[in-house]
């Protein structure tokens, strides 16, 4: 069954009651999107912008950790940049689908715009400290053989979650369960803004059998069943739907950000030569740069990145209009926009990653941040599961478990809470700390350094 924009750009909103219902609802500011004060995505928009989620990314790994560099992207300014190329490209497709007849009213081209921007905002507030190592650290804490007595009692879905932390799934727990409306339907964001944000629209069984990545966990599945249904997107098999075609758009803007930008961060602090990412970026800029002879090398590579990325931009809004009708029947076998966009712009952002992974990833200084990103978070678990697991199985606490579980002060502990849920509030716990807080915190529990 063929999915159709007058669905898939609902701007309903969805609230949780305590029964675990999930229900539409109307939030006071939703009035001004009826009388165009704002639209009902700039209101998903400035709930992003204003939550304390998205504004810890800036104390947040995007590629090197505790960079002293002015210049060098985390994952705030990364995120606010995708979300710029975001709404280019969505701005770009909606004229494209106005122009066709395609845009149902009264929806108008911005509006794809604002819920590709949305989404690129939001896509990485789930990222834990460290970044991707981070991801790795609190996975690898749960599979330790050593580890598997706090697991006793949970059943193979619910350890699939707690062994599995996921970026993109936390994101969504974020914008669905935690900010605003802790518990209650979360930011209450547009059934829209939710479709486009989950790029991975199954749960963490899927991984098990083949897939790395995944956006549901438990805990926001009944809510995505009820959003999914308003978007009327088409199921594959039981919480394994189709993506929502706005989730190609933040995808592209994401690949496009971090294929080029990390490459300048890293001419920025020296582990790459200007001239290297000159001769990257060259084929999508033509001869422009033989004239920049005046410019500073700084200056130089700023344009050339400017040209690519607007280069992709229109690649990336042309591939998703040429495969259209695939996208909305859910059929569409390519990789991603880009891969099927034009060979200057793939084979561009091909060649960018791979210096990155050579060049930049496993650059020494690098590494051994992320080496100690393990014993850091490890460190952290290791306090509070073994309190939280003694606690809830109605043991004896002892002081220092009693001092370690008054750090969860923003969501203690409750009668109510199985290992589980409790589980899950220790990743939201360590998963939303930044980078600095983790290292702080990591010392100060091992009692080094202490005066």
């Amino acid at each position: 069954m063929s999915m159709n924009w007058t669905q898939l750009l609902s701007t309903q909103r969805f609230e949780t009651l305590e029964n675990g219902d999930i229900v539409p609802t109307v939030t006071p500011s939703t009035q001004e999107g009826a009388d165009a004060l704002r639209t009902d995505f700039h209101i998903d928009y400035d709930r992003v912008v204003f939550c304390g989620s998205f504004r810890r990314l800036g104390r947040k790994t995007q590629v090197h950790p505790f960079a002293e560099h002015d210049h060098t992207h985390n994952r705030l300014t990364h995120s606010v940049e995708v979300a710029s190329v975001g709404r280019s490209i969505g701005n770009r497709v909606g004229m494209m689908l106005h122009a066709a007849d395609l845009l149902p009213a009264p929806n108008t081209p911005s509006d794809i715009g604002a819920v590709v921007q949305v989404a690129c905002l939001a896509h990485d507030m789930g990222n834990p400290p460290f970044g991707h190592t981070g991801e790795a650290a609190l996975r690898d804490w749960f599979r330790l053989p050593e580890h598997a007595q706090y697991l006793q009692g949970l059943d193979a879905a619910q350890i699939n979650d707690i062994q599995t932390y996921e970026g993109n799934a936390h994101s969504l727990r974020i914008v669905a369960n935690l900010e605003m409306y802790r518990a209650q339907g979360g930011m209450r964001l547009t059934a829209a803004s939710i479709g486009a944000l989950l790029k991975y629209p199954w749960t963490s069984s899927e991984p098990a059998r083949g897939r790395e990545k995944f956006n549901i966990y438990r805990t926001e599945l009944p809510f995505i069943r009820r959003a999914a249904a308003e978007l009327g997107l088409p199921k594959r098999e039981p919480d394994h739907w189709v993506r929502h075609p706005l989730s190609y758009l933040m995808e592209a803007a994401d690949d496009i950000c971090y294929a080029l930008l990390d490459l300048e961060d890293a001419v920025e602090i020296g582990m790459l030569g200007a001239l290297e990412l000159e001769k990257v970026l060259s084929p999508l800029a033509g001869h422009a740069a033989d004239t920049w002879h005046s410019e500073s090398a700084r200056q130089r590579c700023a344009k050339l990145r400017g040209m690519a990325i607007g280069h992709a931009i229109k690649s990336v809004a042309e591939t998703f209009m040429r495969h259209h009708a695939d996208l909305l029947a859910g059929s569409f076998a390519g990789k991603d926009l880009i891969a099927l966009s034009s060979p200057e712009v793939r084979d561009t952002l091909a060649q960018a990653k791979e210096i990155a992974l050579h060049r930049v990833f496993r650059h020494e200084s690098k590494v051994m941040t992320e080496i100690a990103a393990f014993p850091c978070l490890g460190s952290i678990l290791s306090l509070l599961v073994p309190a939280v697991h003694a606690y809830l199985s109605g043991q004896t606490i002892n002081h220092r478990q009693k001092l370690a579980l008054s750090l969860l002060n923003e969501t203690p502990l409750q009668e109510s809470d199985d290992l589980y849920h409790a589980y899950m509030k220790v990743l939201d716990f360590v998963g939303g700390m930044t980078d600095n807080a983790a290292a702080k915190m990591a010392r100060e529990v091992s009692g080094i350094g202490m005066a």
